[in-house]
């Protein structure tokens, strides 16, 4: 059974992608790829949709019938032959904090035919997390923060009481929108766009533990500036 928590964290909120797992780089040539061939002017392009629904970047760049079918089993395709390594430490803060009594869920922008992958290649994802809430779920994308919400109203608990998890600009955005604690992963950006859109930035989570999670927490709760 797990300990009751002493403190006011009681939900954490991780994205995957970029987050707990390490796929962005293969995204990168999918979509670099389809710059290339389909936005030769807009070079920023892989940047601009991460963190967004699949259905989100069909209707906005690929709306034409029949491209947007391809595009669809395109990235399919793609999301089968990945890979899904969990970043160094992951998977240890998860186990930590649940042990504390935290619940955990992974809030993506990733559909649930994309998490049958996530799951075929982790075969016990499901038994590291609570909950696992997928875009299927949410009217808007992110850096709406209608994802986060959700996460905070499944285990009924206040904003307060729960932390984001986040790498990419629109999902940090999403967090901040919610305004729950957030914490960003320089893995994805660098380090001082990041730093823009969290409270706190952290290269790994073997930056952290269940105890100081709590102490960042007490102190966003309190009004005190947290960035380092």
């Amino acid at each position: 059974m797990n300990k009751k928590t002493p403190c006011d964290f009681r939900v954490a909120l991780f994205d995957l992608d970029g987050t707990l797992i390490d796929t962005e780089s293969q995204y990168s040539v999918f979509w670099n790829r389809m710059q290339r061939q389909f936005f030769p002017d807009e070079p920023d392009f892989a940047n601009r949709i991460k963190g967004t629904t699949l259905t989100d970047i069909l209707d906005r760049y690929f709306r034409e019938e029949p491209l947007r079918h391809e595009m669809a089993g395109m990235i399919t395709q793609w999301e089968k032959s990945m890979r899904y390594d969990f970043f160094p430490g992951a998977r240890e803060f998860v186990s930590e904090i649940r042990s504390q009594g935290v619940k955990c869920a992974v809030v993506t922008s990733s559909n649930e035919v994309k998490m049958r992958s996530v799951r075929d290649y982790n075969p016990d994802f499901d038994q590291l997390f609570d909950r696992v809430l997928t875009a299927e779920m949410f009217p808007k994308s992110k850096p709406d923060p209608s994802c986060f919400l959700l996460g905070a109203e499944v285990f009924d608990a206040p904003i307060e009481h729960c932390v984001v998890f986040e790498d990419a600009v629109n999902g940090l955005k999403a967090g901040q929108n919610s305004g729950m604690l957030t914490i960003g992963f320089i893995t994805t950006n660098p380090e001082e766009t990041v730093k823009q859109y969290c409270d706190v930035a952290v290269h790994t989570f073997k930056e952290l533990d269940y105890l100081k999670v709590c102490q960042l927490l007490e102190r966003k709760n309190s009004g005190e500036s947290l960035l380092y």
